[in-house]
Order: structure tokens, then sequence, then C-alpha cells
């Protein structure tokens, strides 16, 4: 079957590494600094829990942490859980015979998607842009299950948008230069989140899981997004010895939790 990829390439069967740039791209047409924050994450795990861990890719979409997980540490293992049937179609179909991950279609908001998991304990727990899509009071019950996963030792990261509402001219700059290098990236042809799903909607391979997928969210979840010292501070009532930022951004940061 041929069908056209995320970039509007044509190829036999379905090319999901193309896939899989093209998501990278819409992302980080809002996040010119993603790969710096996923390489302090990475960082992190090698100084705290090693080389070959045990790792849960929560939320993890099209397995965007397990790919640069595997890069830098062969011997990872990996498990991907997430409800969205679009993007772990991308998953599966990029890591198909690679018997280092498994992936989990979960829901993270029902009390006993930990018992869909392959391991009751992991080394590490990761996730990058994805729990802003959670109210406070389920990212809080979320934590605390976490907290119950990671072993002792372990360590939990969320890299994500964390604002801080007490510095609101600080944020409108911020938001000014933001969107105006958005704008430019545009111009020159960049694709943004709706864009983005078009193409996919489009494609004979993803049409189905795509149109499952905004009967489950619709356009975007209504989530929030505090402050990384909220976070901090969560993670530390749950059941975590230690949590604080050890990367951040003008608008996001990358929390880190310790058991």
């Amino acid at each position: 079957m041929t069908s056209t990829t995320g970039t509007g390439r044509a190829t036999a069967g379905t090319d999901w590494q193309a896939w899989q740039e093209s998501w990278d791209r819409q992302q980080e047409w809002y996040m010119p600094d993603r790969e710096e924050r996923f390489r302090v994450m990475l960082d992190m795990v090698e100084a705290l829990v090693g080389t070959a861990p045990r790792v849960l890719d929560l939320a993890c979409g099209t397995g965007t942490v397990t790919a640069r997980l595997f890069d830098r540490f062969p011997d990872a293992r990996s498990t991907g859980v997430d409800l969205d049937p679009a993007l772990l179609t991308i998953a599966r179909g990029t890591f198909d015979g690679d018997d280092r991950v498994s992936f989990v279609t979960a829901d993270l908001k029902d009390p006993e998607w930990r018992t869909a998991l392959p391991y009751t304990s992991y080394d590490a727990v990761l996730t990058a842009t994805a729990l802003h899509w959670l109210h406070c009071e389920p990212l809080a019950v979320l934590y605390g299950q976490i907290a119950e996963l990671v072993r002792d030792g372990g360590v939990f990261m969320n890299a994500d948008h964390m604002i801080d509402e007490s510095t609101p001219r600080i944020n409108a700059a911020d938001r000014a230069r933001r969107h105006e290098r958005m704008d430019r990236a545009r111009r020159d042809g960049a694709l943004d989140w709706g864009q983005w799903w078009e193409l996919a909607a489009a494609d004979p391979v993803l049409a189905g899981p795509t149109a499952r997928r905004f009967e489950i969210y619709g356009e975007h979840a209504d989530g929030d997004t505090p402050s990384a010292d909220w976070h901090a501070r969560v993670l530390r009532e749950k059941g975590f010895a230690e949590a604080r930022p050890v990367w951040r951004s003008p608008s996001d940061a990358l929390v880190l939790a310790l058991k």
C-alpha cells in the first residue's frame, strides 16, 4: 500500500521515520529548545540510575523520549503508555520488531491504568509536553501513583509548560517574543498543531486512528500549567524525597523528583 507521509513524500507502505520527523518539526515550532530538555533529562537519568535503566515513557505519544533514550543508552528498556490511537500507531510502527520496548494503551485518569503495565516498578518515569492536558487535581493524584511505580533511588522527570503567574509582565514579553518567532517560522513553511493533524487525517493508514483520537480528546484538552514550584511541592507531598527544576526556559521547565 502506498501512503503519503507527514512530509508529503509518497512511499511504499508507511514511512514511520518520516512521520516521526514531521512530528518533531511541528513540536519544535512551539519549543525550539526541545532537544536541550531531552539532553538534560537523559543526563540526569545517567547520573542517578545509570545507562541501562528500565523506563516508563509516560504519555509517550510517538515514542519521542524512547527514541532518544535508545540512541543514548542502547541497553535501556522502555514501556510506552498513552491513550492516543494515532500517535501510538506511529510509535508501534517506528519500533516494530524492537524487543526493548512495548506499548500500552491506557488512560492516565483511570485509577487502574497501572495494571496494564508489564512491570510494577521502574528506574525512571519520563514524560515531556503531555501532562499539561490534566488539571491540577487529577495531576496530583497521578503524581501519587507515579511515586508508587518509581523504585527507591529512582527518578521521575516531567518537562512541560510551567507558568509562573507571579510575573505577568515577564510572561507577556516572553509570549510576544515566542509568537514573533513562530510567525516567522510559519511563513517559512512550518506546520502548526492543526495542520499536522490535517495531514494525519488525510493519510490512509492514520485516518482511522486520527478520527478516534479526536473522538477521545477533541481539539485539545483543557488542562493546567502550574509553576515548577507547584510541581516540585506536590511531588514531595506524594512521596518523593527531593524534587526541583533541573532545566528552565522562560515558559517551560524540567522538574526532577528523586525517590
